[in-house]
């Protein structure tokens, strides 16, 4: 179930390994492409999270899959052991999970995820999604963490649980209440929408300045982001900017104050009081958290 395992950092490192999951972080920190062979196997369903960089799985001469940044792969092949080479580009990083059918079927109900139903378990599968932010924020902290041997274990299982639970709990649009969610099209420009918001989340735009770029109304962006996304336009950026302000400060690399500022805020104070009112901590005691976690030794 392991694919081959290096303990440098241009290969596999297994974090978690039993009978019936693994947990790996994958990484390539020179400068050149590296490769490595690896195994999708059979009755085992496999989870690909880029964090970093991109990689391609090479599936013989005449099939490729690319993975990019905070994209993932979703990969379960009942039928036989397939092959592939992983081809890692420089400063790339990635988990991976692998876990058995039987395993998943005993944490989830066949209604709660259709693959699993017994009509379906002989039947490929394959999904790809983008990791939403604070999913990133989980598999940021598996490669961030500095733990002894005596917790590391125990640790890392609940990260698994954990991203298996965030996985499959994504939201599906109701196009009943929101009927003109079955038009792809509008989808596509919501879609769009928040991808724009992200990538200005240091300035973001209005409410109208948004809805004009995708090409909506604003009824259509503002029903419609709640219905894909769970949340209100502005409470989903707000999310995203504090779940990227943890990893920020997972990184050890940021004071408080440049975190605020690299996220948007032009008052640090503000983001302080934000932090606080989502995670329970101000930022400066979830380092010194972490830093106790990191000490444990």
């Amino acid at each position: 179930m392991s694919p081959e395992e290096n303990t440098d950092k241009s290969g596999f490192m297994s974090l978690l390994i039993k009978e019936d999951l693994s947990l790996q972080i994958v990484e390539n920190s020179s400068a050149e492409e590296v490769t490595h062979e690896s195994l999708v196997n059979r009755n085992i369903i496999h989870f690909y999270f880029c964090l970093q960089g991109s990689a391609v799985f090479g599936f013989g001469p005449h099939y490729s899959r690319h993975i990019e940044k905070q994209r993932n792969y979703f990969f379960y092949n009942p039928e036989n052991d397939l092959p592939f080479q992983l081809r890692l580009a420089p400063e790339t990083r990635i988990v991976a999970l692998s876990i058995t059918l039987e395993s998943l079927h005993k944490l989830f109900t066949h209604d709660a995820l259709p693959f699993l139903k017994p009509e379906n378990v002989k039947t490929k599968f394959y999904d790809e999604r983008e990791i939403p932010s604070h999913l990133y924020v989980i598999l940021n902290q598996i490669f961030t963490v500095s733990l002894s041997e005596s917790v590391a274990k125990l640790y890392y299982h609940g990260k698994v649980l954990e991203l298996l639970a965030l996985y499959f709990s994504e939201k599906k649009p109701d196009t009943e209440s929101c009927p003109f969610l079955n038009d792809q099209e509008t989808v596509r420009k919501i879609k769009h929408a928040k991808e724009y918001l992200l990538k200005h989340m240091e300035t973001p735009p209005t409410l109208k300045e948004l809805a004009k770029q995708a090409g909506l109304n604003e009824y259509q962006l503002k029903v419609g982001f709640k219905e894909i996304y769970g949340n209100t336009v502005f409470g989903y950026l707000l999310d995203h900017k504090l779940d990227h302000s943890r990893v920020l400060l997972d990184s050890a690399k940021y004071q408080v104050n440049e975190v605020a500022y690299q996220i948007g805020y032009t008052n640090p104070s503000h983001f302080i009081a934000s932090f606080k009112k989502k995670y329970g901590v101000t930022p400066k005691k979830y380092l010194m958290g972490r830093e106790a976690v990191s000490g444990v030794r």
